[in-house]
């Protein structure tokens, strides 16, 4: 197959020689890396496997060909922990109206009772996984939209596509719903029936201070403790420094001692809290062992947007405070072409990109690679996300010789190995959802 390089090796066993790799996602090995934190390597392949990890110029050619990638960097394979795949490209038939999430909550309800039907779910989710594949991405968790008779549509759905994804795209799902919703006894139960039935023991909502939250949480707390599942919240999406749910969830699972693992998401009113509250969230969201994702690309779309008026505020939350405090933390894709974000292609890439610009990640450490990478790998429980002697050989091959060759562009031409192998990197034509869009061809 053709790529950046010419032609990779078509054989069970090579090498990749002169290649650099942020050694923060490097296992087993300690190399010497730059002041980027980048490290300069060969690797040997066999049998769809890495197999050797060296200094470049140290490993032996071994049986087979080898390929000088040029001082090129080498990522592992990608995992993205917080997507929402069943919302996934409906914009051409259901557009935000005012770019406010207001705008996008009432769209997308109406949008899921009138069109979410088996059919129309399986092939935006398909549709969105195949990019994401074409992109680099080796693992990916999803939220479905858990209300009503969506229950029984998105998650059977789901359960069929993970099964298919087997080996390309490793898939998690957590279900989806507001605080409120987890009063309701009936949909309690419906929900655990579901993730029991086709879930990965994944249990969360969308939390936001409605008065019974606390007891919403204890409901969830308990729900995860008894079923053995771990937790996953959308929280204070907001720019309203009251807006303190993050809080309360560590709260609830300190009361708890809670051992499973919690993600939350978003928390965005977090960087707009006095100093002190902040650091006192900080502290408690350390000591219950909560990871914490940003997603910059949705945040920057929705947050303080007000027709005519430029934005104050980025709509993100406090990453580096956080990981100073030694909170686990990375960034994901989130939204794709939906009301709550118009734009966005699943490619990892472009998150760590423009994720790089929005958070000034630079200048502040050389290993942030580890936020799209072997953070949120490590927070899913998947093998993903590193370079290291034994693991698949899933890599994504760039042209790029430092950081900002990598940055500047968006890396069209990277290449993608699974399994030792370059597998097709054609993206999928958007044409092929005109027939749900209620559009010709």
């Amino acid at each position: 197959m053709t790529t950046g390089f010419a032609r990779l090796p078509d054989a069970s066993a090579f090498r990749l020689a002169n290649l650099r790799v942020p050694a923060c996602l490097i296992e087993g090995c300690d190399i010497a890396a730059d002041r980027s934190g980048l490290a300069r390597v060969d690797l040997a392949v066999a049998k769809g496997r890495i197999e050797a990890i060296g200094l470049a110029g140290t490993v032996a050619a071994g049986v087979g060909p080898a390929l000088d990638l040029d001082g090129g960097i080498a990522l592992p394979r990608l995992v993205d922990c917080h997507t929402h795949l069943d919302k996934g490209h409906i914009w051409p038939r259901s557009p935000n109206p005012d770019g406010t999430f207001p705008g996008a909550l009432t769209t997308v309800a109406a949008d899921r009772e009138a069109n979410w039907s088996a059919k129309d779910v399986r092939s935006r989710m398909d549709f969105s996984l195949r990019t994401a594949f074409a992109h680099g991405t080796a693992a990916m968790r999803t939220h479905l939209d858990s209300l009503g008779k969506q229950i029984g549509i998105s998650w059977s759905v789901y359960a069929e596509i993970r099964a298919e994804w087997t080996g390309r795209i490793t898939l998690q799902a957590s279900p989806l719903f507001g605080a409120d919703a987890a009063l309701d006894p009936t949909h309690m139960a419906a929900v655990v029936a579901a993730v029991k039935a086709h879930g990965d023991k994944l249990l969360g909502c969308v939390t936001y201070m409605i008065p019974e939250l606390d007891r919403a949480l204890d409901i969830l707390f308990r729900a995860a403790i008894e079923n053995g599942f771990d937790l996953d919240f959308h929280v204070d999406e907001t720019n309203d420094p009251a807006a303190r749910s993050l809080e309360h969830i560590a709260d609830a699972a300190l009361r708890h001692r809670f051992t499973g693992r919690i993600l939350c998401g978003h928390c965005c009113s977090l960087s707009l809290q006095a100093p002190e509250d902040e650091a006192r969230i900080i502290a408690k969201v350390r000591e219950a062992g909560i990871a914490v994702v940003s997603l910059p690309l949705c945040n920057m779309y929705l947050q303080d947007r007000r027709h005519g008026r430029t934005p104050r505020w980025r709509g993100i939350t406090a990453l580096h405070e956080l990981k100073a405090a030694g909170v686990p933390v990375m960034i994901a894709s989130d939204n794709t072409r939906d009301p709550f974000y118009a734009y966005g292609d699943l490619d990892l890439v472009e998150v760590l990109r423009e994720g790089t610009r929005i958070l000034q990640l630079d200048h502040s450490g050389s290993d942030w690679a580890n936020a799209v990478a072997r953070t949120p790998a490590e927070t899913m429980g998947v093998e993903a996300g590193i370079i290291a002697v034994g693991a698949r050989a899933d890599l994504v091959l760039t042209r790029a010789r430092d950081w900002t060759e990598f940055f500047c562009r968006p890396q069209i031409d990277r290449s993608v190995l699974v399994a030792g192998r370059a597998i097709d990197r054609t993206l999928p034509d958007y044409r092929e959802l005109d027939h749900l869009m209620g559009r010709a061809s």
